[in-house]
């Protein structure tokens, strides 16, 4: 199938009357509706605007590639459409786009079809091409430029030689939607590599499937590995080789760099899985964080789940006499938040172990729950649980193959929760007492100490912004709240809610000092803030460091402060301003402390930050 065949006289533009991105995407979608193309032309730009959002088809050189593969879709089709004068696209390289290709693709669309839109994303890598399209007068000049383009391809494919042995670089591309990105990089890549003549394959993992699969020889003989990609890439068949991991747009835009590095030896050796758990044995903790985390993420829906639940009791009786208060309670406080101490431990002691180190764990967890030890216990309980189950694990290793089934069954539950349960209940009392003075010293606090605690807490969950020191402090929240204390846990909120909200005030008030992207990606943090997910200040903080952190770190601290002096307490873990009603004591002080820390960090940035030239 020629391109020519879905791309037809009444599809094409020679002139558009678009001056930006929204308008040209309305216009070719238009044009596809008009010629008949289209089920369902809200649907398809539906389609079109979702990929857009993952990232922009804007590719730089004048060229623009909006596609999308959506049952919206009646024929497969091609709309190109031309700006003489060039519009704004949010190209890559932020330059005006002059070349636009809208590709619609049906949701069943033969493999025959997809090759054929995909051979016209790597014909507009060819700068000639482009020229002649740039140049044409009439809509016949454009489909003439195309078939003779397509002509040259075919001559060029049958002067190829067949059957190449040993690759020195091989590489693999693939993007969401399968159709454009995916192709024009590997033409990128394949170009460079002629130029330089080096020998590349490139594998396209695109929307028909996997083309030109690298084989076990391949991997074998080349020197390193490019992984271009914006999807999910099987890479395990990579270990051992040296790989670069990049977004497809870089396989576009950085082809030559790529392959220099790659040749360079400057890639890092790719080690799979082993590569993983080398890392968290080391002496990072990064194994220790994995561990808890996968404690906490698997935590989490109890805790948010029953925390509101009682909250939302309290709100309706605070002595729980009312029916449905009472009912709530019971749910959140007498089961949600009962399963949480043991859940944290077995995901732990899983994430350790995999599945024998589940039940230890549980049963630990579940002791240190009923001795009231705690979150601290549950904690204990799951690495306890979990390295107790590895030890087991050795120890029975030698066991001959005919007991391996009687191994798993019978003697890893029952080895590892005797030993577990066995540990657990020595360390009760004392880890018991431990909580008890905890709460006591907590309780006993004067104003300025806590103060102080809610200024370290919100300033921790500013520092990285999702990371280990962000979750330490939200995990001591968590624990204050199941130990019935529920100030901590609002200055921590506080402080995980300033950072982007002050940067989403910045963006909005001090427009000069940020870029058209981190405007509209300020946006967002509006949203991000209010619903306490601190990570949405990650890009920004990324791009300037020196700035921001401070500003975030001064804000979120001025936040938990004034939240532990107006005496605040949160009985809900998450949700942000979603649970504000939910505090103890008065939420508009609540939300007076969040909105003072987030002007403070947006007055910092506004100061601080260059105007963007």
């Amino acid at each position: 199938m020629k391109i020519s065949d879905l791309l037809k006289r009444d599809t094409v533009i020679i002139e558009m009357e678009a001056k930006d991105k929204a308008s040209a995407i309305d216009e070719l979608v238009a044009k596809l509706d008009s010629a008949g193309r289209l089920e369902d032309a809200a649907g398809y730009k539906e389609a079109i605007w979702k990929r857009e959002n993952q990232s922009t088809t804007g590719l730089g050189d004048g060229i623009a590639i909006p596609h999308a593969k959506s049952e919206a879709v009646r024929t497969p089709a091609i709309a190109f459409g031309r700006s003489t004068a060039g519009l704004d696209y949010d190209a890559l390289d932020g330059q005006p786009t002059h070349l636009l290709f809208m590709i619609a693709a049906s949701a069943g669309a033969n493999e025959q079809h997809l090759a054929t839109l995909s051979r016209l994303s790597t014909f507009l890598m060819d700068e000639g091409f482009r020229a002649a399209l740039l140049q044409a007068e009439s809509v016949d000049d454009v489909i003439n430029a195309i078939d003779i383009k397509e002509q040259e391809a075919v001559e060029e494919e049958q002067n190829e030689e067949d059957g190449q042995q040993g690759y020195q670089i091989l590489a693999v591309t693939g993007c969401p939607t399968g159709i454009a990105h995916t192709y024009m990089a590997a033409d990128a890549l394949k170009s460079a590599a002629n130029e330089q003549n080096i020998s590349c394959k490139v594998e396209t993992n695109g929307s028909s499937g996997v083309k030109n699969r690298l084989t076990a020889e391949d991997i074998e003989q080349a020197e390193a590995i490019i992984v271009a990609a914006d999807t999910k890439i099987e890479l395990e068949r990579f270990a051992g080789k040296r790989l670069i991991q990049v977004p497809v747009a870089d396989g576009i835009k950085r082809p030559k760099e790529l392959l220099e590095k790659a040749l360079a030896g400057d890639a890092a050796v790719y080690h799979g899985s082993k590569q993983e758990d080398r890392k968290e044995e080391g002496t990072s903790g990064g194994g220790f964080y994995k561990h808890l985390m996968n404690g906490v993420s698997n935590m989490l829906p109890f805790v948010v789940g029953g925390g509101i639940l009682i909250a939302i009791s309290f709100m309706i009786d605070i002595d729980l006499d009312h029916p449905l208060a009472a009912m709530l309670d019971a749910i959140g406080g007498g089961t949600a938040f009962a399963l949480m101490i043991p859940v944290l431990a077995a995901f732990i002691a899983m994430s350790i172990a995999d599945r024998p180190g589940f039940a230890a764990g549980m049963v630990g967890g579940l002791i240190a729950f009923n001795g009231e030890a705690g979150f601290l216990g549950g904690l204990i309980a799951g690495f306890l649980g979990g390295y107790i189950a590895l030890m087991v694990k050795n120890m029975l290793a030698g066991l001959p193959d005919a007991l391996s089934g009687v191994r798993t069954i019978l003697f890893y539950p029952v080895l590892n929760i005797f030993l577990t349960g066995m540990a657990m209940l020595f360390l009760v009392s004392p880890l018991s007492a431990f909580n008890s003075a905890l709460e006591s010293w907590l309780g006993g606090m004067g104003t300025t100490n806590i103060v102080l605690l809610g200024v370290i807490l919100a300033s921790m969950m500013a520092i990285d912004m999702g990371g280990p020191i962000n979750k330490a402090a939200f995990t001591f929240g968590i624990a204050m709240i199941d130990a019935g204390n529920f100030g901590p846990h609002a200055a921590v909120m506080a402080g995980g809610m300033v950072p982007p909200l002050g940067i989403a005030l910045a963006t909005s008030f001090f427009k000069s000092k940020f870029t058209k992207q981190e405007r509209e990606a300020g946006k967002t943090n509006y949203l991000l803030g209010a619903s306490f997910i601190t990570e949405g200040a990650i890009p920004f903080a990324a791009a300037d460091p020196g700035r921001v952190l401070p500003a975030a770190i001064i804000g979120a601290a001025v936040a938990g402060g004034l939240t532990a002096f107006f005496g605040i307490g949160l009985p809900a873990p998450h949700g942000g301003a979603f649970v504000i009603g939910l505090v103890y004591g008065s939420w508009l002080l609540y939300a007076l402390a969040i909105v003072a820390g987030a002007v403070v960090t947006a007055l910092i940035l506004g100061v601080w930050k260059k105007k963007v030239s």
